[in-house]
């Protein structure tokens, strides 16, 4: 019997060598949980035992008596790195240090690369600078294909397990390989050629900043295409907003002006027709199944009619966009 309990105590692997795997905690997991889904990892032999030891410190500094353990322990949310190989005292120090090995960090739908870079600075994964550097490699850009001067676009919003400290490019490479992950569920975008792939993303990238509703995403995209099939304008804010704040550097708008609408840049697309010269954010998988696969339609315009929840109302000509218009105002 008491050989049995000790050997509860050993290690999942004698192997030195065993791989470590990645450990989440989420917030909020109780300490009864954790030991649950260490023992389903694989990671320890009795999770029964080692909470046990973690509710009392003091039987575990008679079982490891070379640690130095608190009198309280309390495991840390985060992303850890746990070999088979650690016995239960290097485990529960390790989760109990809050020293992450990785940090989770989600990068949301619509940004743009500058925004990217100071959500990464902010959480100390890599420079902001160094980041939008890194996203206007050439080098970098062409050894993906992509016919445009940046990784605009092609960033993919997910969320992601990052080392603190990363090079911004393995990051930026990071982002660009899920993003051509995640468009391979997409069967209209196998077979495309760089330019028409472009030219989808640039669609879905301003898709992305009109959007609030899963549904409402491939009929504002079939608006857009129709106005490019005609040579009308887009005419949407976002390209102004991206005018604003990511060319000229400016505060977000409140409100776009009438005099903003007259900004000479290739992105006022109040001025000129057709698509965007590249991507105005990083779109995610919504915007670019929308703007792969437009639905079928004759509308050219579209309106809020609840801001709220950003519902909208499509229209076929001008004369029933103004009476939507009015009816709003």
């Amino acid at each position: 019997m008491a050989g049995y309990v000790l050997s509860q105590f050993k290690p999942v692997s004698d192997n030195p060598d065993a791989e470590a795997v990645r450990f989440e905690i989420p917030y909020g997991t109780s300490a009864y949980q954790i030991t649950k889904n260490l023992k389903e990892a694989n990671l320890i032999k009795n999770n029964k035992v080692f909470y046990y030891l973690l509710l009392r410190p003091k039987y575990l500094k008679i079982f490891y008596k070379n640690y130095d353990f608190p009198d309280k322990l309390d495991f840390k949310s985060g992303m850890y790195k746990i070999s088979p190989n650690m016995n239960y005292a290097d485990i529960i120090l390790l989760l109990s240090s809050g020293k992450s090995e990785y940090v989770k960090l989600s990068i949301p739908e619509g940004l743009t690369i500058s925004k990217i870079g100071k959500i990464l600075e902010e959480n100390e994964i890599c420079n902001a600078d160094d980041f939008i550097t890194a996203c206007k490699n050439q080098t970098i850009v062409d050894e993906y294909n992509i016919p445009f001067n940046s990784l605009e676009g092609y960033l993919f919003p997910d969320t992601y397990y990052f080392d603190i400290k990363t090079s911004a490019e393995k990051v930026a490479r990071k982002m660009v390989n899920n993003f051509f992950d995640k468009i391979s569920s997409i069967d209209s975008l196998k077979d495309v050629t760089p330019e028409k792939l472009n030219e989808i993303v640039i669609l879905a990238s301003i898709v992305e900043r009109e959007y609030k509703l899963k549904e409402e995403a491939p009929l504002i995209a079939s608006v857009f295409s129709n106005r490019i099939k005609i040579n009308m304008g887009l005419q949407s804010c976002a390209t102004i907003e991206y005018i604003i704040t990511e060319i000229n550097g400016l505060p977000h708008p409140e409100r776009i002006l009438e005099s903003d609408l007259k900004i000479d840049s290739p992105y006022n697309t109040y001025k000129w027709a057709g698509l965007t010269p590249g991507p105005i954010s990083n779109p995610g998988i919504v915007a670019l199944e929308a703007a792969a696969n437009p639905a079928k339609t004759d509308y050219y315009f579209f309106q809020v009619i609840d801001a709220s929840i950003g519902k909208h109302v499509f229209k076929k000509t001008f004369n029933e966009h103004k009476q939507i218009h009015v009816l709003i105002k």
